[in-house]
C-alpha cells in the first residue's frame, strides 16, 4: 500500500471559552456548543485523529508510523521520535479569554509529566475589533514580585498585551506567560504535549462542571521565564507564489506560502513530513498520488515520500507549511 497526502478527522474539544467560529468561519461540522479547539492532527493519548481519505482511512498517526516508519515521517524524524508523532496541529476559537498560563520546558515536562514540553506558534486568522493577546511580561520581573502580583490579583499589571489582527504571528516558547484573548480565531502549531499550567482563570465557573477550573500557580513559578523581550511578535515577509520563512525553531519549521496562480514545491531534500494548514482562500494540490482540494480551515499531511507538489489557486490563498 502506497502513502499519499492525508486528511484527518478532527477531534473537537469543548472549552469554557469556546465559541462558534470553527463552524461559522471554518465550516467545521459538529453539534456541541462552546467548541474551542479543532485538533486537526493529533497523537495525544485519548485525542488521536484518524485518516479521513483513501485506503488508509481509519488509521492513527501511530499506526501509520509503525507501518511506514521513515517513509511516513522522514528517516531522521523516525530516528529521533520513533512512533511518537512530534507535532500537534489545531485551530482555536476564543469567544472569551483563555486562562493566563505557561507551558513547562522539555526538561521540566519530562521530569514532572514524562511528556514533551510545549513550544508553540500562533497565526491569527481572524480577530474581532480590539482583540488582544497576552504574550510575556512588559518589564523584567523578579520571581518574588511575580508571586505577590498573583496573590494580589494584579498580575495583568506586569503582562505584555498585544492588539492583534489577521496575519499577526507569535512564537510562544516554553516559559513564556501567555493567553489568547476574546474574539480571536487562530491556527496553532505546537509540540505534541497537553501540559498547561493555569495561573489565573478570571474566577470563572465552568457551566459543565459547576466548578472553577484547577490552577497550577505553584508549579508555574519554576516554569516561567521572567525576562522582558522586545520582539514578541514575529516579523515576516510574504511573496506571491513563494514560500517564505515564518517561524523556525528547534522544534518545527513553519513557512508561509501565498498562492495566486501556481507554485511548485520540491521536498526532495526535506527529510520530514510536511503539513499544510489553509488559513485563507482555497487551492488545488497536485502530486504523483492524485489531485486534492483544500479550503480555509482544512489541513493536509504530505508523507515524507511525497517530494513534489503543485499548488494552484485563482485567489489570494495563504497556507502554513510546517515540517521538522
Amino acid at each position: 500500500m502506497k502513502l499519499y497526502p492525508l486528511k484527518f478527522n478532527p477531534v473537537y474539544s469543548y472549552r469554557i471559552w469556546g465559541g462558534e467560529k470553527l463552524k461559522t468561519v471554518l465550516n467545521k461540522t459538529y453539534e456541541e456548543d462552546s467548541i474551542g479547539e479543532s485538533w486537526e492532527i493529533s497523537d495525544v493519548d485519548g485525542n488521536e485523529t484518524t485518516v479521513a481519505n483513501g485506503d488508509l482511512a481509519g488509521k492513527t498517526l501511530r499506526q501509520l508510523t509503525e507501518q511506514f516508519k521513515g517513509d511516513f515521517v522522514g528517516n531522521k524524524v523516525y530516528e529521533d521520535f520513533g512512533t511518537d508523532f512530534p507535532l500537534l496541529i489545531k485551530f482555536i476559537d476564543a469567544k472569551t479569554p483563555l486562562s493566563i498560563q505557561v507551558h513547562p520546558s522539555n526538561e521540566l515536562a519530562k521530569e514532572r509529566h514524562n511528556s514533551f514540553g510545549k513550544n508553540e506558534m500562533w497565526y491569527i486568522m481572524q480577530a474581532d475589533k480590539d482583540a488582544e493577546l497576552i504574550v510575556g511580561f512588559n518589564q523584567d520581573v523578579e520571581k518574588d514580585a511575580y508571586v505577590k502580583h498573583v496573590e494580589n490579583g494584579t498580575l495583568t499589571d506586569i503582562l505584555n498585551i498585544e492588539k492583534v489582527e489577521r496575519g499577526d504571528t507569535f512564537y510562544i516558547p516554553t516559559g513564556r506567560v501567555h493567553a489568547i484573548g476574546a474574539g480571536v480565531l487562530l491556527a496553532e502549531i505546537q509540540q505534541t504535549s497537553n501540559i498547561t499550567y493555569r495561573i489565573y482563570d478570571y474566577n470563572r465557573v465552568d457551566a459543565k462542571t459547576g466548578e472553577m477550573r484547577e490552577l497550577h500557580t505553584d508549579m508555574a513559578v519554576d516554569a516561567i521565564d521572567y525576562k522582558f523581550y522586545d520582539d514578541y511578535e514575529t516579523a515576516y515577509e510574504v511573496e506571491t507564489n513563494a514560500s517564505k520563512k515564518l517561524v523556525h525553531s528547534p522544534y518545527f519549521k513553519t513557512n508561509i506560502v501565498e498562492i495566486n496562480g501556481e507554485i511548485n514545491r520540491d521536498y526532495t531534500n526535506t527529510d520530514s513530513f510536511v503539513i499544510y494548514m489553509c488559513v485563507e482562500g482555497a487551492l488545488k494540490l497536485e502530486c504523483e498520488a492524485g489531485i486534492y482540494t483544500m479550503n480555509t480551515g482544512e489541513t493536509i499531511l504530505l508523507p515524507a515520500t511525497t517530494t513534489n507538489v503543485k499548488l494552484t489557486s485563482s485567489e489570494n490563498t495563504r497556507v502554513l507549511e510546517a515540517s521538522l
